[in-house]
């Protein structure tokens, strides 16, 4: 008998699977889909300001070159690729400033950039509504945060999560956006984790948002293949050689399963405020808020301590940036520009800012040192400035689940993302649609406001035929 036809029914694979197959949007929590809502507005426009990245422009040089049937839309752009390449553009656009959504609850998961970029790309391809979109977002969640739990050294091993995790996500949100039974949903997640790679070694270069586009790519086609009865492994996760043995140095494949159907794993999600990795954002918090109590005259400053989690310097620990892309991921330098700009978006994370004299000698007055008693999302701070020495403790970073951004917060950030790209009565419409989402008949309607033709070619009124 084939290896694909011998698991057990109880495995935890088909378990899970079985249970999303069978989901529907009545099974959702409000949360849930709050929460929904919450992460497609705000990955939307994540996705528009990352359209204008001179890397995405590089990428597209070459997928235009190479991609054959136009068939899905390129967010940001008048134009179309083929469906994996489209998935591939939109989930490395929504993930290269490092301002997209993140899941911080035991798993740390941008799994918004895979999984969207490959709903949106498939949606072109049959009519979709907004309620099976919104049902196959959030079981994509589940997928993916749950292979995650059931492989807790997969992050320390240095494997960037957003592609490998990613993948696992994207296959399943795919496969569940395509109906396909519990079977192929099976296939259909043995195919994306075949699939998974992603190193962090490649933080600071135009290869970490390359793996959410890949992650996105890898579940378009994991989930075609599987609903032509390609097939896979059905215990990729828990098998002797699965996802969670190979990928981690610890496997609990007991937590794909673990308290399955009591609640939804979106519903643990965090949003960014700050352009940079999600581990900075505690210190980011305590440094703003004490310049707010504090001179920020650089020349008065005369030593700003941190103790974050040991994670922290791990995954950000760039002393010495020398891009804007290398400064996402330096503790130092986030500190920095958190004191002389009170800020930590786009524009503290240039490649002039990087170089910038007053930045620089800030960088050199910080001293950051690991507090093994603190969570990734808690920072203690000390400044001292002018003779005068200032104390705060954050307890839980802004944007994360026990102190999230408001709905308001959500709808400005989205707004300040998309404008400059489709302008305003475009990005109004875009945002109306989305919190009524699950009302929508058909997202390409919603696609077909993330493109530039929208607004470069036709009026919004001219597009959509409106009296």
């Amino acid at each position: 008998m084939s290896q694909t036809k011998n698991s057990a029914p109880s495995a935890p694979t088909k378990m899970l699977c079985a249970h999303l197959a069978s989901a529907q949007y009545g099974d959702l929590t409000q949360a849930a889909v709050r929460e929904a809502r919450r992460g497609i507005l705000d990955w939307i426009g994540c996705a528009l300001s990352g359209s204008t990245h001179p890397t995405i422009g590089k990428l597209l040089g070459v997928l235009k070159e190479i991609s054959g049937k136009q068939q899905a839309t390129v967010i940001g752009h008048d134009l179309k690729l083929g469906l994996l390449d489209a998935a591939l553009a939109n989930g490395q656009m929504g993930h290269v400033l490092d301002l997209d959504d993140t899941h911080m609850g035991g798993v740390v998961l941008h799994a918004s950039s895979p999984i969207l970029a490959t709903l949106f790309a498939l949606a072109e391809r049959a009519p979709v509504s907004g309620a099976d979109l919104m049902v196959a977002y959030i079981v994509g969640f589940e997928a993916g945060i749950r292979g995650g739990k059931a492989s807790p050294g997969h992050h320390t091993g240095g494997w960037h999560p957003t592609g490998t995790l990613g993948s696992i996500a994207a296959g399943v949100a795919a496969g569940k956006l395509l109906n396909l039974d519990e079977q192929k949903l099976v296939y259909a997640m043995g195919i994306a984790a075949t699939q998974a790679a992603g190193m962090q070694l490649n933080r600071g270069t135009s290869c970490k948002s390359f793996h959410a586009g890949k992650a996105a790519s890898n579940g378009v086609l994991a989930a075609l293949l599987a609903q032509s009865g390609f097939d896979s492994s059905q215990e990729i996760v828990e098998g002797k050689k699965g996802f969670c043995h190979i990928y981690s140095d610890t496997a609990e494949p007991e937590q794909l399963v673990a308290g399955l159907g009591q609640t939804w794993m979106i519903e643990g999600n965090g949003h960014k405020p700050y352009a940079c990795g999600i581990l900075l954002h505690p210190l980011i918090d305590a440094v703003i808020a004490l310049r707010q109590h504090a001179s920020a005259d650089i020349s008065k400053l005369e030593e700003l301590v941190l103790q974050v989690h040991p994670q922290a310097l791990t995954v950000s620990g760039i002393t010495e940036p020398v891009t804007g892309l290398q400064a996402k991921f330096s503790a130092l330098h986030s500190a920095a520009v958190a004191f002389v700009d009170g800020a930590a978006g786009m524009a503290q994370y240039t490649d002039a800012k990087v170089v910038d004299p007053g930045i620089v000698a800030v960088r050199r007055k910080i001293k950051i040192g690991v507090n093994e008693l603190l969570r990734k999302d808690e920072t203690l701070a000390t400044l001292t400035t002018g003779g005068v020495g200032y104390e705060l403790h954050i307890e839980h970073a802004s944007g994360t689940v026990f102190n999230p951004m408001t709905d308001s917060a959500i709808e400005e950030k989205f707004k300040a993302n998309s404008m400059p790209v489709v302008g305003e009565e475009c990005a109004k419409r875009i945002s109306d649609m989305v919190w009524s989402l699950e009302r929508q008949t058909d997202v390409r309607d919603l696609i077909a406001l993330m493109s530039v033709a929208t607004t470069a070619g036709l009026s919004f009124r001219e597009h959509f035929d409106v009296g």
